[in-house]
């Protein structure tokens, strides 16, 4: 890494081979490439410093902004101008698009794909096992779940997919294996238990299927 390419504080921490793109900003006490469960158990196992181990750290593109207090771990891939608010934390084997805006407090469990122009606002929990694409908005406070019976039965944790231009209102809950259509919006407060069509509207609790308004039907602006 050549630090003449990007700013880092000295508070922060780079763990592994990790990648920052030219004109990147990594504010105070971020850890990038923070060693993924698998790779830490291995790295006690041999008794070694962190430090001193050789693994996949993470790939941070170009003109991002990575603010104070966040925690992006081994094997994961951002694109180029990628912002986070504070205290973010990505888990590994995440893949995030160019142009995406991750919010204050927002957890992403791993195993994770976002696309390209995504915001996602403060607070959001997106669990393993989702999938983003293009142009999605999602609102602050929202969660999405993977599990349909925790710790109950076995399950195959499948997280819900957000097609591209929905939007996600705030403190909306999405369950498990469900599909946000393209260009559907969820509203504030709902809870998904069950698919929702393209270009279509979900309201309340349980969600009910509404049409969605003729001045809402158009891509995202991100």
């Amino acid at each position: 890494m050549n630090s003449t390419e990007f700013k880092i504080h000295n508070s922060s921490k780079i763990y592994g081979t990790s990648v920052i793109g030219k004109g990147t900003v990594i504010m105070e006490n971020v850890i990038l490439g923070y060693p993924e469960h698998r790779v830490l158990m291995e790295i006690l196992k041999q008794n070694v410093e962190i430090e001193n181990y050789d693994f996949p750290g993470c790939t941070i593109g170009s003109d991002s902004i990575i603010r104070a207090g966040s925690t992006i771990f081994s094997n994961v891939k951002t694109g180029k101008n990628f912002k986070t608010g504070h205290n973010v934390m990505i888990r590994e084997n995440t893949e995030i698009g160019d142009n995406v805006l991750i919010g204050t407090n927002v957890i992403i469990d791993g195993h994770v794909k976002i696309g390209n122009n995504v915001s996602i606002q403060g607070n959001v929990y997106i669990p393993t096992n989702v999938i983003i694409e293009d142009y999605v908005f999602i609102g602050p406070c929202a969660v999405l779940a993977n599990d349909k019976y925790p710790i109950r039965k076995k399950y195959d944790l499948k997280g819900p997919i957000l097609r591209k231009g929905s939007s996600i209102g705030a403190n909306a809950t999405l369950l498990p294996d469900i599909e946000i259509g393209e260009g559907a919006m969820v509203a504030g407060g709902a809870l998904v238990t069950k698919s929702v069509p393209a270009w279509k509207l979900a309201v309340g609790a349980p969600a009910r299927i509404q049409e969605l308004s003729e001045g809402l039907r158009e891509l995202n602006r991100i």
